[in-house]
């Protein structure tokens, strides 16, 4: 009896109340917080770039080896590079019609944050700690 009833279901019916992947608020939330924390960590940033303009390598290299320093380097590089992995996943699904062209593109952009953040934050520590 049930299956002549969903027989009798729309194409609507069927998929009302099942609800979205339930990812996309996840997203939202995920990308504005990392634009918060992206204003004072880039002014920071910038406040860091601004006091070492014209200072030696090893001036450079004993300012990052503070740990407070350091560790909110690391912070610009993460929230920064989630933000810019976030953004770009956006424009991937909005943009890239093909599905198989889609994954393959959101997975290199996994790939591509990963990998410019792992060499970021070696070459940071390295600086830090003296290499």
């Amino acid at each position: 009896m049930s299956a002549n009833k969903s027989e009798m279901r729309t194409a609507l019916k069927r998929v009302r109340g099942l609800g979205s992947a339930r990812e996309g608020t996840m997203h939202f939330w995920r990308q504005r917080l990392t634009a918060v924390a992206n204003v004072p960590l880039l002014l920071f940033f910038v406040g860091f770039l601004i006091a070492t303009n014209g200072a030696s390598y090893e001036e450079v290299r004993a300012a990052l080896a503070n740990p407070l320093v350091a560790l909110v380097m690391i912070l610009v590089l993460v929230s920064g590079l989630v933000h810019m992995r976030l953004g770009m996943q956006v424009v991937i699904e909005d943009y890239v019609t093909s599905e198989g062209r889609k994954l393959a593109v959101l997975i290199l952009n996994t790939f591509f944050t990963v990998a410019v953040g792992v060499v970021s934050i070696f070459a940071l520590l390295k600086l830090a700690f003296g290499g």
